[in-house]
């Protein structure tokens, strides 16, 4: 399997490590070298979110997070699990659930990048469902010994409005029972296919004329929900937003449904023993976490909203031995806190300062 190319500008620092989880799904894991070559330096997996790939953390057209990470002194690797629109399976859509990306892409990742880095610290920055799902591996201990976490959006307590939650619920059955995904991209589909009705919803009320950023950024696949501030985004990085995100997966709808009511993250597949080393409910063994861990949200993320204060506040009170932080960054959404044109001054300030703690920690146990 050959992933899509990494969109980028670091050339020949991109390293395609080829990787098979043990259920036999090809994943997509890259290491982006330093300039100077230095071989000493702590790695940070880096995951993003449900449809979306490792590309929302190297855009050329801005200061991305990969080129802020390599400044800070880090050795960034980034996972393409298997909900990433660069796999080229993926818009034939193979059916998996969160519970497998928590017991196989990110821990067997996390285990080569260990074997690969000499045993290094290594630390972790995860965006949306790609930290949902780390939440999960982590409640299992399959992940131990973590030097840091970021958690971008939504943790251990996944919350949506009451709108976006009932249009979820009812709206997201109606349309599972139609159709097998939704895509973003109206040029795939064209403008009179069985999608029509939901692209002109989406358009209703929009700022924005482009189709493709409406079903983001209007109305979030017709769910009700919101994923940037519009403003926040690049021009360029908006005429790429089809090639940022692609289908979502209307058989993901359950499991989703089923977490977000428990404001929990559930295991899905409860009757198959393939997955008993996951919890029942993650929160519940919250407490084995070792790592510190940074949640960090936009005050105005109007998909998940609250999540990462209010998984703040639980974990917190429930387990207070627990090294918790939050951070807010004001003025911002949601996937506009890697993608947005000013994240690097606005946003990576506060994962570098923590990911430097996390580190200075490290090295003196060590």
């Amino acid at each position: 399997m050959t992933p899509r190319p990494l969109h980028s500008a670091l050339g020949d620092r991109v390293e395609e490590i080829p990787f098979t989880a043990s259920d036999g799904t090809e994943l997509a894991l890259c290491r982006i070298a330093s300039e100077d070559g230095a071989a000493d330096r702590p790695p940070v997996l880096v995951l993003h979110g449900l449809t979306a790939s490792s590309d929302m953390f190297t855009l050329p057209e801005t200061r991305n997070l990969v080129d802020v990470l390599l400044d800070a002194g880090y050795e960034p690797w980034l996972l393409d699990w298997r909900g990433s629109c660069r796999l080229p399976y993926n818009e034939g859509r193979e059916r998996y659930t969160f519970d497998d990306v928590a017991l196989y892409d990110i821990p067997e990742a996390v285990s080569l990048i260990r074997e690969r880095t000499d045993g290094r610290p290594l630390l972790v920055v995860a965006h949306c469902i790609g930290a949902l799902c780390l939440s999960m591996s982590m409640a299992a201990g399959l992940v131990p010994g973590l030097a840091g976490v970021v958690a971008q959006g939504v943790f251990l307590t996944p919350k949506m409005s009451w709108k976006t939650r009932a249009r979820l619920h009812f709206g997201g059955e109606l349309l599972r029972s139609r159709v097998a995904t939704i895509p973003t991209d109206i040029r795939k589909v064209g403008l009179w296919s069985k999608y029509s009705l939901l692209f002109a919803e989406v358009s209703l009320g929009a700022e924005c004329k482009d189709p493709n950023c409406q079903i983001l950024q209007n109305d979030s696949w017709g769910v009700g929900g919101s994923l940037f501030e519009h403003d926040n985004i690049h021009p360029v990085t908006h005429d790429r937003l089809a090639d940022l995100y692609g289908a979502v997966p209307m058989w993901i709808l359950p499991h989703l449904r089923g977490i977000e009511l428990a404001h929990s993250v559930l295991r899905f597949n409860t009757g198959d023993g393939r997955y008993d080393a996951l919890p029942a409910n993650a929160l519940d063994e919250a407490g084995r976490t070792e790592a510190p861990l940074l949640l960090l949200s936009g005050s105005d993320n109007r998909f998940w909203y609250d999540s990462n204060k209010l998984c703040h506040e639980v974990l917190s009170s429930r387990y207070p031995q627990l090294d918790v932080r939050y951070a807010e960054v004001p003025g911002y959404g949601h996937l506009d806190t890697f993608i947005g044109r000013n994240a690097a001054l606005d946003v990576f300030g506060h994962i570098v300062d923590f990911l430097d703690e996390c580190r200075s920690v490290a090295a003196a146990g060590v």
